[in-house]
């Protein structure tokens, strides 16, 4: 079947998966837009039209989102602390303000990103499916308000917007510019939390590039799909402490020594946000709440639906995403060492 040429924005489009899911649609000869707050070199070389702005103003988001047949809506404020006004300003508002300027242009598709930390309660969730509930309370400004977002986003689905939530999975592989970059940075004083046996899931940059582009493909070709989420993974859990000991050895760095308690490094993290709360330290505490818990449990899901219903199958092994990330660091290294 011959593919139909679509208008495509995608939000975050310089960003991680952002510039993954533009590639891709790129090379499918989709004629693609950016919405970024910044300028990126790199799309503009693959013919990109970038739209400038943040997700707060109104007006940038309808100027960009005018003309589109469908939005991947990727952009949000990642990490683990701040203030919650930022996190709820492009999470929550932002995302309200893509639906309204959808509903005003006429867009009739939404794929929006999302997090499988919305239903995390910071007990292990192993083999989970999306009709877990979201908690009633969060430790981090993060899955609140991404939970807040989805919600959004799951009240807007209508006849005239289909929409298709996806809840990617610590995402990884080249290009990647925030786990590895923060596993790197903290490699000489990273512990282990807890016993080390937690298993977690991943997911490879390019099948959660590809994840995206099956959904907008089953959501034009299945409307029924509509309102749906689902988690996307490599479908192999792993041993999260062997996994940051593979990232660090990919990047030439030796793995992991010594442990804490998951206690005391809630502990920690307690008293961590509590001063950098009170003296407005602007950068993240080394260790949080939320984080302690994240890395003393197992978290890690059934994806199912989305094999059955968007035919997502990950094409790139975890042993085979680590190799290409190996490749692209040593390629990286000897082009910096020249």
């Amino acid at each position: 079947m011959e593919h139909i040429k679509e208008k495509i924005l995608v939000t975050g489009g310089g960003g991680f998966l952002g510039k993954a899911i533009v590639t891709r649609l790129v090379h499918g000869g989709d004629d693609v837009h950016s919405f970024s707050r910044s300028f990126y070199p790199e799309l503009d070389i693959m013919g990109v039209r970038q739209f400038q702005g943040t997700l707060t103003d109104i007006m940038a988001v309808e100027n960009a989102c005018e003309g589109m047949d469908i939005i991947f809506h990727v952009a949000a404020k990642a990490g683990v602390f701040g203030k919650w006004e930022e996190y709820y300003q492009t999470n929550v508002t932002g995302t309200e303000n893509i639906i309204r300027a959808c509903r005003k242009h006429r867009v009739d598709r939404l794929v929006y990103t999302s997090s499988p930390s919305v239903i995390f309660d910071g007990r292990d969730m192993e083999g989970v499916n999306e009709s877990v509930p979201c908690p009633s309370t969060y430790q981090a400004p993060y899955p609140k308000s991404k939970s807040m977002a989805e919600k959004k986003v799951i009240s807007a689905t209508s006849e005239e917007l289909k929409t298709i939530i996806l809840r990617p999975h610590l995402i990884w592989g080249p290009g990647d510019n925030h786990l590895l970059p923060g596993i790197i940075a903290r490699s000489k004083r990273l512990k282990r939390v807890g016993d080390g046996t937690n298993l977690v899931d991943t997911i490879y940059i390019d099948n959660a590039a590809e994840a995206h582009l099956l959904a907008a493909k089953r959501l034009k070709q299945t409307p029924s799909l509509s309102g749906n989420i689902y988690f996307i993974s490599q479908d192999e859990p792993v041993s999260l402490w062997e996994m940051v000991d593979d990232l660090l050895d990919a990047a030439g760095l030796p793995p992991v020594r010594g442990s804490v308690r998951a206690g005391t490094a809630e502990i920690a993290g307690r008293v961590l946000e509590t001063i950098y709360s009170i003296f407005r330290i602007p950068k993240e505490p080394p260790m949080t709440r939320f984080m302690a818990k994240e890395l003393a449990t197992s978290h890690w899901f059934d994806i199912s639906r989305a094999k059955h219903d968007l035919g997502y199958i990950p094409a790139v092994s975890t042993c085979q995403g680590l190799e290409k990330l190996r490749e692209c660091l040593q390629s990286d290294f000897e082009s910096t060492d020249r």
